[in-house]
């Protein structure tokens, strides 16, 4: 969730090292800073059952997964953007920034009523400037809904209500039921 931007415009480096000391994270785009929201317990339930779906093929392809907390960097029009996914996965073993990633193939946001148009446009669109980027995920919090938007397609919407979904980055069907237990 994206709050009002905190105060006047500031440098990338200014930004970084607040956020080390920071306990609330904040995005980051071209010089504004916006704090980032709380999850409710839903978003919360969808993102741990996707880490525990996503992470031992992650791990056997020794790719990396992030939860909540890897920025993804960005230059949009000359501009320096740092986004917080709900979850990142980079397999290029070059992408070891200590903070931060700039070469993930697989990005997902847990939707909120707060961020859902933010995801859905400003984010989309932003992420499918990493040449890297092979998936984007919008996962419904609210019911099983998982729309996938690749770059072998064109970056055009699949949606998936039922059964799983597959993702090209592991090479992994991730059933939906999976992703929902618990959820109420």
């Amino acid at each position: 969730m994206t709050a009002a931007p905190q105060g006047d415009f500031i440098g990338v480096d200014e930004y970084l090292e607040g956020e080390l000391g920071s306990g609330i994270r904040h995005e980051y785009i071209g010089g504004r800073v916006y704090a980032m929201g709380g999850a409710s317990r839903a978003h919360g339930s969808v993102v741990t059952a996707l880490t525990l779906g996503l992470g031992p093929s992650a791990r056997e392809t020794r790719c990396q997964l992030f939860v909540a907390d890897m920025k993804v960097r960005l230059r949009i029009q000359g501009q320096d953007v740092f986004y917080y996914p709900d979850l990142v996965l980079t397999c290029d073993p070059d992408d070891r920034e200590t903070y931060w990633c700039t070469r993930p193939c697989l990005i997902v946001e847990v939707l909120s009523p707060a961020t859902e148009r933010i995801d859905r446009g400003e984010k989309r669109l932003a992420y499918q400037t990493l040449d890297s980027l092979r998936e984007y995920l919008l996962v419904a919090q609210d019911r099983p809904r998982v729309e996938v938007y690749r770059r072998a397609r064109d970056w055009r919407r699949e949606i998936h209500g039922e059964g799983s979904v597959h993702l090209d980055c592991l090479d992994l069907d991730l059933p939906l039921a999976e992703i929902y237990a618990g959820v109420v």
